[in-house]
């Protein structure tokens, strides 16, 4: 590349860097706690919150703050009060530019060239001049117990100078008054006094009401406690009473509970009693019914036997007379046949005696069966004696059976009703004869057997003569 071309082109760029950084000094900017005063070619004027290009050796500018200014007024001498009494003053004042472009073209031509310190000194001579005019209206007192009001005359009085500078009072603040004749401290002392005697005052009336109110309360707490000692004993007193109403009561409720508890008892005796009886008399029942059941197989037993024997008679009796007449039979045809070559009339004599032999054996059977036949009869006669003799003997046994239960008894208590004839041990023993006597009821219930007719059965039988010998032997059977 040609080195002409080169320089040129660097050339250039650097006069576009030259001719940026001179526009860049030409434009100046402005922030929103300031503001710019552009003077020169186009005459004066104002840049706020903005930016402005100054055109060079034709235009200049200049800053001018529109902060806040907070500085103390405290004059050095002496303010003399509408009373003549010299005070010393000191305040705070707020003094700040107007925001409007009159007001800060105002400022501009007043303080625009002075530091910000001579510019407060200026402003401080000016606030200090108002308030001695102020407070030369005033009297000490109201400079001490309305410092607002000190203000708001200030802020009003120094408005229109202010304003001719193109500044505004923001606020105005009284921050001490003193003097050096303490008239300050002085004027408090009336109040304090009438504030003391008032406290003097009111503190003799409470006091007072203290003690009234200690004796008040001293007299209602003693009536207190009298009422409360003639509660106490009333309270007492009713007690007392209560729990002799309680013993009372209680002991009425144990003499019923004894009472009670008697008859319970008496009660409970009585039904273990018949309890016990209905026991007894269901034992009893069970063992006759053991005993009916005993009877009837007895009775069976007997039977069968009676039944064996009628067999075993017609079995060995009269099968063996029967077998033995055919043996015969047999023996006198063989002997007929065998003999019958030797005699005719032999033959007839052994057919006799045959028949003789077997009409012997026939009466002997015959008087065998009438003879079981009557032990049967008396067999039937004796099981009804039987029946009351075991029942007579066996009595005993039902009646220890139905007092058995007696015999477990640790002890019997016997509670006494009033009559004499239903209380004492022979009650016991009364009771255990009616149940004996229960017995043959029992039995009469349970089996259907009337016992008096067993009774007459048996006596019938004692009395009546015996059969067999009212009745004449037959010759046949004595002669076997």
């Amino acid at each position: 590349m040609n080195p002409e071309i080169i320089i040129i082109v660097g050339l250039c760029v650097l006069a576009v860097i030259v001719l940026l950084g001179m526009a860049a000094r030409m434009y100046r900017k402005a922030g929103p706690n300031e503001a710019l005063i552009v003077y020169g070619l186009r005459g004066p004027r104002v840049v706020t919150g903005g930016g402005a290009v100054i055109l060079p050796m034709v235009e200049n500018c200049r800053e001018l703050s529109l902060e806040l200014m907070s500085f103390d007024v405290a004059p050095q001498q002496d303010l003399y009060t509408k009373q003549g009494v010299a005070v010393t003053v000191e305040a705070v004042a707020q003094i700040k530019v107007r925001s409007d472009r009159a007001s800060i073209l105002t400022a501009a031509e007043q303080f625009l060239s002075k530091p910000p310190q001579l510019r407060e000194g200026l402003i401080r001579l000016v606030m200090e001049g108002h308030l001695r005019g102020i407070i030369g209206q005033l009297t000490v007192e109201q400079i001490v117990k309305e410092p607002e009001m000190v203000g708001e005359r200030m802020r009003a009085t120094c408005a229109e100078d202010m304003s001719k500078m193109g500044l505004d009072v923001v606020s105005f603040t009284i921050k001490e008054v003193r003097d050096k004749n303490e008239y300050i401290s002085n004027m408090g002392r009336p109040d304090i006094a009438r504030i003391k005697r008032d406290a003097e005052m009111a503190t003799a009336d409470a006091e007072r009401d203290t003690a009234i109110k200690r004796a008040t309360a001293t007299r209602e707490a003693a009536v207190a406690k009298a009422q409360a000692d003639q509660e106490r004993v009333i309270a007492e007193t009713a007690s007392a009473t209560r729990q002799a109403e309680a013993q009372r009561d209680l002991e009425i409720k144990r003499a019923e509970y004894a009472e009670q508890s008697r008859r319970q008892q008496a009660s409970a005796d009585k039904a273990y009693e018949l309890q016990t009886n209905i026991m007894l008399q269901q034992v009893t029942a069970e063992q006759v019914k053991v005993q009916q059941v005993e009877k009837e197989g007895q009775i069976k037993v007997q039977e069968a036997e009676i039944q064996r024997h009628e067999k075993e008679l017609i079995a060995t009796v009269l099968k063996g007379a029967e077998i033995e007449r055919q043996r015969i039979e047999y023996m006198a045809a063989a002997e007929k046949n065998r003999l019958t070559a030797e005699a005719e009339g032999r033959a007839a004599a052994i057919r006799t005696q045959g028949e003789a032999e077997a009409s012997i054996i026939f009466q002997k059977g015959e008087a065998e069966a009438k003879a079981m036949n009557v032990k049967a009869e008396a067999y039937q006669e004796w099981n009804q004696a039987a029946v009351v003799d075991k029942l007579l003997t066996n009595m005993a046994d039902v009646v220890r059976a139905m007092a058995e239960p007696l015999s477990k008894v640790d002890h019997i208590t016997i509670v006494s009703t009033g009559n004499d004839d239903a209380a004492g041990a022979h009650k016991i023993t009364g009771d255990m004869t009616r149940i004996a006597a229960q017995v043959p009821a029992l039995f009469e219930a349970l089996s259907g057997m009337d016992i008096k007719q067993l009774m007459a059965n048996v006596t019938a039988i004692k009395t009546r003569p015996a059969k067999d010998s009212q009745k004449p032997v037959d010759d046949g059977a004595a002669k076997s």
